[in-house]
């Protein structure tokens, strides 16, 4: 499990203000995009639904189609405004996420696409687990009322670093996709995310150090910014931890990026310290890595 990070890595998480206008939010990620880049960063993540309001209202408005892969400029806008981005940074760009409309079978999903620094698009991950919650007297919300699931793991290489795993807000509350990420090589697992302002406090930094301590690799959260005048209140506070579970770095409410240096030797010292990957009990338990499905929906 040694060397996950072939060297180290400035990790910057874009926390971006989304309102109605598409072409604006386009070109206002660019901007902080191109900043992130300027002071160093190579590996840049925007928050989930970056080009668009966050909300079941939304979706079907915002979406765009992605297949057959390059779609056009009229098709996608936002695939193309990210490779533009991509080019422009030289950085690898997590694009957050985009609502996505795929033709052949009228479905809609909630997607991630990630841009190498050339501008090509190297990953496509499909959000797994909808966000379909009720809990009485704070929020009800239910994602599968529009949206359809994804149905892979996403890992992508970067040949000067090694393998990332990406997935998409609610994801993060299944453990299983961030154990098998990091079984298959992931040194770490960024989510771009939308947790409100009912479950944001209590779960948010919790779920990050959880799947940090579980896998002992580093943990990105990419939100939104708060818009309390908007129909959807985004919890905020993007965030970054490293394998030992520590909060590096943790942003408000407001616009913000946040950066961290990831370093492969903190990875390899947290697991030589608590040898947990040479201490499962695979007597006892099956390991959950064995015939799942890992790729991505490219």
């Amino acid at each position: 499990m040694a060397n996950l990070l072939k060297k180290p890595v400035k990790l910057a998480l874009i926390q971006l203000a989304s309102g109605a206008d598409k072409s604006a939010n386009l070109s206002h990620a660019r901007d902080k995009v191109l900043s992130a880049a300027s002071a160093g960063a190579n590996i840049i993540v925007l928050p989930e639904c970056f080009n668009s309001p966050y909300g079941c209202d939304y979706f079907p408005k915002y979406a765009e189609t992605l297949l057959p892969s390059p779609p056009t400029a009229s098709q996608s806008p936002s695939f193309h405004a990210l490779s533009a981005m991509a080019a422009e940074s030289k950085s690898y760009l997590i694009g957050g996420s985009i609502p996505e409309f795929e033709p052949s079978t009228k479905k809609y999903y909630n997607t991630s696409l990630t841009f190498s620094p050339s501008g090509d698009l190297i990953a496509t991950h499909r959000k797994v687990h909808l966000f379909d919650i009720d809990i009485p007297g704070k929020i009800t919300f239910r994602e599968s009322d529009i949206l359809s699931p994804g149905n892979n793991i996403t890992l992508v290489d970067l040949p000067e670093y090694g393998k990332l795993a990406i997935a998409i807000c609610y994801d993060i509350r299944f453990p299983e996709l961030a154990t098998i990420a990091s079984r298959k090589g992931a040194f770490a697992l960024i989510y771009p995310g939308a947790f409100n302002t009912t479950t944001g406090p209590l779960h948010w930094r919790l779920q990050g150090q959880a799947r940090a301590m579980d896998n002992q690799v580093y943990v990105g959260l990419c939100s939104p910014a708060r818009d309390t005048s908007a129909s959807y209140h985004a919890w905020g506070h993007s965030l970054v931890c490293d394998p030992m579970a520590k909060v590096l770095v943790e942003a408000g409410e407001a616009e913000e990026t946040v950066y961290a240096e990831l370093s492969g030797s903190e990875i390899e010292a947290t697991r030589k310290g608590i040898p947990i990957y040479t201490q499962r009990r695979w007597d006892v338990y099956p390991d959950v890595s064995e015939g799942a499905k890992v790729g991505d929906e490219v």
